[in-house]
C-alpha cells in the first residue's frame, strides 16, 4: 500500500515526540507532548507555514481535519505554545528518527546502489547557516558572531549536515547533524572543524563499519583532522588545493615522472556530448605536512581539458586509499561526489521549498536547532517517499519542482479532508492521471 512507509514513520516521529522531556508543571497540560512536537513537523513536511491555522479553520468548520488524519495529531496548539514549550528540548532527543529512516532507506536497497570505488559508502560534511539575525536582542548563548566594519553584527546558528552521496545518483541520505556552537570552557567560538571531531567522535560507532569514507572540502584536509578520521575507523578523500598545501604541493611537482608520479589520460564525451581530455595524476606516501612526524598520504588531481586545451576544470585530493590505474578514475569521482552535499542537499532545502534560513524561530535555548532537526528530518521523509512509494514518486515526477509539489500540498490539504496519506496521494494521482487513472490515448 502506497502509505505504509509514510504511516510507518510518521507513527515512529508521533512515538518519540510523545516521549520527549515536558517542561510544564501543575495544570498546563492541556496540550500533549505529542501534539506539541507533531505540529512543526507537519509545518515541515507539508512546507506550509500556515498549515495549523488551516487545519483548525477546517476543525471548526467541519469537525475534522488534516493534522489529526495525516500525522495523528489531537489537538493544534497555538505557535507561541510551540515555541514556548520546545525551547528547553534539545535535538539530540529526536536524533534516533534519522536512525529510523537510515534503516528505511537500507530496505530500498538505495545505500548499496550508492556505493562508490573500492564498494566503499560516501558521507559528505559540510557546514551551512540555518538562523541568523542583525538584532542586538535576538540571539542566545548558543549563537556564533560575526562582527562588521560598521560596528554592526551577525549572529547565527550552524551545522554541520552529514549526508551519504554517490557519483551519478541524485539522491542524498541525510544523517545526524552536529551543531556548531560555543562549548562550555571554551574561550574561542566554535568552528566546523571542531564540530566536525565531535561528529566523529559521537557517530563513528554508528556509522563506520570499516568501508565508509568521509568527504569534505580543503578545510577538512589537515593531518590533525586526518588522524581523527583514521582513528575513528573511516577512510578520507578531501580537497586539497595546491595554495593552502604548499609544502604537499612541492614534494609532488618534485617527483619523478613515471616513476613516482603516475599518470592516466582519457578522452570522453562531457556535457552536450562535446569531447574532453582528463589527465589524472596521483603519487603515494606523500607528506600531508612539513616535518618528520608528517602524516603520509595519496593525492590525486584531475585536469579536465576541451579539444583546444582551454582547461575547464582542475582539482586534486588526498586520500587513504591506495590508488592505481585502475582506481584514480572512481576515486577522482568519489571526491567530486562532495559537491552534492551543496547541490542535492543544502541548496535544495534552502532554495527549493524547504525555506532553511527562514527564522522560524530563535528562543533562548534549543528551539531553532530543534526545527532545523525537524526540518532535516522532513526532507528524509520525502527523499525516502520517493523511493519507496510509487504514487509519491509518480506525483512528484508529473508536478515537477519541489515548490510547485508544496503549493499542491498546501491547497489541497487547505480545502479537502484526507482520511489517510494513501487517499490524498490517490487524489493526486487521479487529477494528474496517472498510473491506473491515465487516461490511455487513441
Amino acid at each position: 500500500m502506497s502509505d505504509r512507509v509514510f504511516n510507518k514513520l510518521i507513527r515512529r516521529v508521533h512515538t518519540v515526540a510523545a516521549g520527549l522531556p515536558d517542561p510544564r508543571t501543575g495544570d498546563n497540560t492541556r496540550y500533549s507532548m505529542a501534539d506539541i512536537a507533531m505540529a512543526p513537523f507537519a509545518v515541515f513536511f507539508t512546507q506550509c507555514p500556515s498549515f495549523l491555522s488551516f487545519q483548525q479553520n477546517m476543525e471548526k468548520a467541519h469537525g475534522r481535519n488534516n493534522a489529526r488524519s495525516l500525522f495523528q495529531m489531537e489537538k493544534i496548539p497555538s505557535d507561541n505554545h510551540i515555541r514556548n514549550i520546545l525551547d528547553t528540548v534539545a535535538p539530540s532527543h529526536i536524533f534516533p528518527l534519522f536512525d529510523d529512516q537510515f534503516d528505511a532507506f537500507a530496505k530500498t536497497g538505495v545505500l548499496e546502489q550508492m556505493r562508490a570505488v573500492h564498494h566503499t559508502r560516501l558521507i559528505a560534511l559540510d557546514a551551512t547557516w540555518y538562523y541568523s539575525s542583525q538584532s542586538e536582542h535576538i540571539h542566545c548563548p548558543a549563537c556564533s558572531c560575526l562582527q562588521h566594519a560598521d560596528g554592526t553584527a551577525t549572529h547565527f546558528h550552524s551545522a554541520i549536515t552529514p549526508v551519504i552521496v554517490c557519483a551519478g545518483h541524485d539522491k542524498v541520505v541525510p544523517l545526524r547533524p552536529e551543531f556548531i556552537t560555543p562549548q562550555d570552557g571554551a574561550l574561542k567560538q566554535d568552528c566546523e572543524i571542531n564540530a566536525a571531531k565531535r561528529w566523529l567522535s559521537a557517530q563513528a560507532a554508528r556509522y563506520a563499519t570499516g568501508n565508509d569514507t568521509l568527504l569534505g572540502d580543503d578545510l577538512y584536509a589537515h593531518q590533525p583532522f586526518c588522524r581523527q578520521v583514521l582513528l575513528h575507523g573511516f577512510h578520507f578523500i578531501f580537497t586539497c588545493k595546491p595554495t593552502s598545501h604548499t609544502h604537499l604541493a612541492g614534494w609532488v611537482e618534485a617527483l619523478e615522472p613515471g616513476r613516482h608520479l603516475h599518470t592516466l589520460k582519457q578522452r570522453v564525451k562531457g556535457k552536450g556530448g562535446r569531447w574532453e581530455h582528463h589527465l589524472y595524476r596521483w603519487a603515494e606516501n606523500v607528506p600531508l605536512a612539513d616535518g618528520e612526524d608528517a602524516l603520509k598520504v595519496n593525492w590525486c588531481e584531475l585536469t579536465v581539458t576541451d579539444e583546444e586545451g582551454t582547461v575547464l576544470y582542475r582539482n586534486s585530493y588526498i586520500t587513504d586509499w591506495k590508488i592505481t590505474a585502475e582506481t584514480v578514475v572512481g576515486l577522482v569521482a568519489a571526491g567530486r561526489a562532495r559537491w552534492k552535499i551543496e547541490n542535492e542537499n543544502n541548496n535544495v532545502l534552502k532554495n527549493q521549498g524547504y525555506h532553511l534560513e527562514h527564522n522560524f524561530g530563535h528562543g533562548k535555548q534549543h528551539l531553532s536547532a530543534l526545527l532545523l532537526t525537524m526540518n532535516l528530518l522532513a526532507f528524509g521523509l520525502h527523499t525516502l517517499l520517493e523511493l519507496a512509494d510509487e504514487s509519491y514518486r509518480l506525483v512528484r515526477r508529473a508536478v515537477g519542482a519541489r515548490r510547485k509539489f508544496f503549493t499542491h500540498l498546501e491547497a489541497l490539504t487547505t480545502y479537502l479532508h484526507f482520511e489517510n496519506w494513501e487517499r490524498l496521494m490517490d487524489f493526486m494521482m487521479r487529477g494528474l492521471e496517472l498510473g491506473p487513472y491515465a487516461v490511455q490515448k487513441s
